[in-house]
């Protein structure tokens, strides 16, 4: 171990080092240049970054030698300084790999130096003095790519925040793009949002399991914590239930609603409604699959007030019967007031039961609800109220049409 008498020994060597410092530093460069191809690659400007991270490398060896060899400095102190020259963007360009292999050049340089560096008989103790002072620049360029990873990971945080944000307000396509665009977003389609409870707890690590689980299924996501409910923006799933079915370990308990697929992000909002509207009238629904579409939950989410939802029942199912002709509406009217049954049905009407059946089932193919379906009939009964209470609502087909 070196230790603070050490550094009195080495004072010729500390000499020699300090008037070889120059030398040094553009050796190690032209090692770099030598021996790393991706480093030949990179902009001039990049590079005269590194050489001064080198010259500052060489200049801290020689501070950490005239204080003892880190005796009455801390390592820690000294060996952070040799970073702060570069800016921060210097951690982007050049991975965390990379600055190893530029360490182990510079210091193999350095080793191989050594006999011309350190005073007569000082030259075992000058490798240990160099082996030491590594560990430290290695673990200082540890601690610099840490923070910086940690800044970019709140800032990505705040941004996904102000994304899935903007999506709920509505904001205009231009300010989507260019948050997306920050995020490295591919936009890939279709693109779907889902609504849930957060599980509680640090908003990075919620969507930090979500974006994992999201990762393995070969998803891409953006997501936010917004109160206690976790939105998600999801991109590239052909089947958006079935992708949110598999990151249900990143919500918490309760009901999950998934809006409709839509091609691109700028169309997103309406997506992100839909979900919002389908999650804060979920709770009427009980035995709701989970995660459960927006669209099932149409006539809870027109209770609820979703103008939206009262607008697709209308013009969806309603308006579609109407154009169908009278008979359809007739028959359903007739079948919800016999309470189901469809032979009462059929002698309310004077037709064949065979009749009701047939027309029960242009019911299914106009709509797409089955009034044979519990579920789909409370979502027809819902189309026939709002649709007859509307103004705006189409009358029947005029005759001879």
């Amino acid at each position: 171990m070196v230790t603070e008498a050490d550094g009195g020994e080495l004072a010729a060597t500390l000499r020699r080092i300090e008037r070889a410092a120059g030398a040094l530093a553009t050796a190690s460069m032209a090692r770099m240049d030598e021996s790393l191809p991706w480093f030949r690659g990179l902009p001039a400007e990049q590079r005269a970054w590194v050489m001064l991270v080198a010259q500052a490398g060489v200049r801290s060896l020689v501070e950490w030698l005239r204080e003892g060899g880190g005796a009455r400095e801390s390592p820690q102190e000294v060996s952070d300084e040799v970073f702060a020259s570069a800016p921060r963007a210097l951690a982007r360009s050049i991975s965390l790999q990379q600055t190893v292999a530029l360490i182990k050049v510079t210091i193999d340089v350095v080793e191989e130096q050594v006999p011309e560096l350190a005073a007569p008989g000082e030259e075992h103790l000058l490798r240990e003095v160099v082996l030491k002072f590594s560990r430290e620049i290695a673990f200082a360029a540890a601690r610099v790519y840490a923070r910086a990873a940690e800044s970019r990971g709140s800032w990505d945080a705040r941004l996904q925040a102000l994304l899935v944000d903007a999506l709920l307000r509505g904001d205009s396509s231009d300010v989507l793009a260019s948050r997306a665009a920050a995020l490295g977003w591919a936009d890939a389609p279709p693109v779907a949002v889902a609504v849930g409870r957060s599980p509680g707890g640090e908003v990075a690590a919620v969507l930090h399991t979500v974006y994992r689980a999201a990762r393995r299924i070969g998803v891409e996501t953006i997501g936010g914590v917004h109160g206690d409910r976790l939105v998600l923006v999801l991109g590239g799933a052909l089947d958006p239930i079935a992708a949110t079915a598999r990151l249900l370990g990143g919500f918490g308990e309760g009901p999950v609603v998934v809006g409709p697929a839509v091609p691109s992000l700028d169309e997103a909002t309406d997506s992100a409604r839909a979900a919002l509207s389908g999650f804060r009238a979920a709770p009427a629904w009980p035995a709701a699959p989970r995660p459960v579409a927006a669209a099932d939950l149409l006539p809870e989410r027109a209770l609820a007030g979703d103008s939206e939802a009262r607008r697709g029942l209308r013009q969806d199912v309603y308006a579609p019967l109407v154009r169908a002709g009278g008979e359809l509406l007739e028959t359903m009217d007739a079948f919800f007031a016999a309470g189901g049954v469809l032979e009462s049905a059929s002698r309310a009407l004077f037709v064949h039961p065979n009749t009701v059946r047939y027309r029960l089932r242009r019911i299914a193919d106009v709509t797409g609800f089955s009034p044979l379906t519990p579920r789909d009939a409370f979502a027809l009964r819902m189309a026939l109220t709002i649709g007859r209470l509307d103004p705006a609502a189409p009358g029947p087909p005029s005759p001879g049409h």
